[in-house]
This record gives C-alpha cells, structure tokens and sequence, in this order.
C-alpha cells in the first residue's frame, strides 16, 4: 500500500482507542478513508481530523446534513445528546467522552463518542452500571427539560434492556437470582430456542431486570437534576457548534474528575 503522508497533529493512540476491534484490512480502509477526504480538501498531508471523519464515516455511516430537522428536532437532539455527555462525565467507571455531535449519521440523530482508557477484555458490575446510565441519560434528560419523552431513545433502551437480562441471566451479577449463567445469547443462536430456566425463574427475572432499570432511571434523574445548570450549557453549546471535541467539552464541563493515572492507561 502507497504511504500516506501524515500532518503532525495524527495520533495513533487516539486512532487506536477509537478502532477496537479492527482487522488489519479495516483499518487499511479507514487509512484510505482519510486519504480520499484529504485528497477532497486539497490538502497535502492527512490530518487527525481526516481520520476522525473517515472514522465516523465508515462505523456510523456518512454524514446526513442534507436531512432537514425542525428546530424541535434539533433541540430535542442536544438535550438527549447532552444528557448522555454528562451522565458519562459523572459515572467512575464511564470511559471517556471523545465527541459529542447533533449531526445526523446513519439512522442516528446524534451521538457521543466514548473511548476506553486501555484494552479492556471484561467488565465489572460498575463498568455495566456505568453504562447502563450513560445509556438511559438521553431519555431522562428528554423527561428533566421537555416533560415528555420522544422516540429517539428506542435505541437506547433497546441496549438497556439488553444489557440488564444479560447481567442477570449470563453474568450472574444479580443478588437476587445469584451466580448463575444460563448463557441466553448462545441459546438465542440454536435452531430450536428454549428458556433452560422454570416459568417462576421466568418471572424473578423479569422483576429483577425491571427493578434493575428503574434504578438506574431514579439514580440517572438526581444526577442530572443536581447538575441541570451543565445539562443546560452543554445543550446550547451543541445547538451552537453541532460538533464538540474533548477540548471543547472540557470548556463546557470542566475537566473529568474520574480519569485515570497515566500508568493505568499504558502511557509511559
């Protein structure tokens, strides 16, 4: 493959943390990717900028600015994004925010963009917390400033349904049901789906998964109540720019107080 010449602002560990899980051949694609958008600028060097539009570009879908949204929409958009944003900030076990942005992407109206610290290759019940609220933060946030909630969340709790059963029924992370694994997304895949858990296991579990979110929900909602004059910042700022960095982020919310030390994150 041609070398592609690189601006001195290009991070490879910033790239690294934002591609988990990409095969040689992805992140080929994702070099090219900037490549071509450098090449559209009439730029000489691919900058750090290029390789982050190529990739939201090739994991979220490009860019939908030709979509035309109410300003409704668009503030409904901020708040919710915001919501997640400061939910994150918050929670000890969040990753870090990397982008927030309102502009719409694939079947997505906005997004924040967290990146692990390090390599991780399995969760603690606090990491699954964590994101459980940061997750929920969109909808309650929705709830705080419009007192009505919208359909932009579906997704959202789509992951928060989803991550609940799977704490209780394949983690074995509920005080209630115990340590037990039933290995559901495994059953999920067989021809022939059966539940290897009674009818009354069957409802300890729903109760369990429904109190579980619930929790969360109470929990997201004093957060952001505590915190509404950030939520409130952090929304307009969005409606303003459409996109924020980490250092803009930074000058919204203030640096995260949960970072961290640089021996932890691999940094020598």
């Amino acid at each position: 493959m041609k070398k592609v010449p690189l601006a001195p602002d290009v991070n490879s560990r910033t790239i690294a943390r934002g591609t988990p899980g990409f095969s040689g051949a992805d992140l080929a694609n994702l070099v090219n990717e900037a490549a071509l958008l450098a090449a559209r600028r009439n730029k000489r060097l691919v900058a750090m900028q290029e390789f982050e539009d190529a990739k939201d570009k090739v994991m979220m879908g490009s860019e939908r600015r030709s979509m035309v949204m109410t300003d409704d929409e668009k503030k409904m958009t901020a708040y919710h994004e915001a919501g997640h944003a400061l939910v994150s900030l918050n929670e000890p076990a969040s990753d870090p925010i990397h982008k927030a942005t309102i502009i719409p992407r694939g079947r997505a109206l906005g997004m924040v963009m967290r990146l692990p610290e390090r390599d991780n290759y399995s969760y603690h019940r606090d990491k699954m917390h964590a994101n459980l609220a940061v997750a929920m933060g969109g909808r309650v946030a929705e709830e705080i400033i419009f007192g009505q909630i919208s359909t932009g969340a579906q997704n959202d709790l789509e992951r928060i349904t989803a991550m609940a059963y799977a704490m209780i029924v394949d983690y074995g992370m509920s005080d209630e049901i115990g340590y037990v694994s039933f290995n559901m997304s495994k059953q999920r895949d067989q021809p022939v789906f059966t539940k290897p858990y009674s009818e009354d296991m069957a409802r300890r579990i729903d109760i369990e998964a429904k109190n579980l979110i619930d929790d969360v929900r109470a929990q997201t909602r004093v957060l952001l109540d505590e915190r509404a004059d950030k939520l409130e910042a952090l929304a307009q700022a969005l409606l303003e720019k459409e996109v924020l960095n980490e250092n803009d982020l930074k000058l919204v919310l203030g640096e995260r107080p949960y970072a961290l030390p640089d021996h932890e994150r691999g940094v020598t």
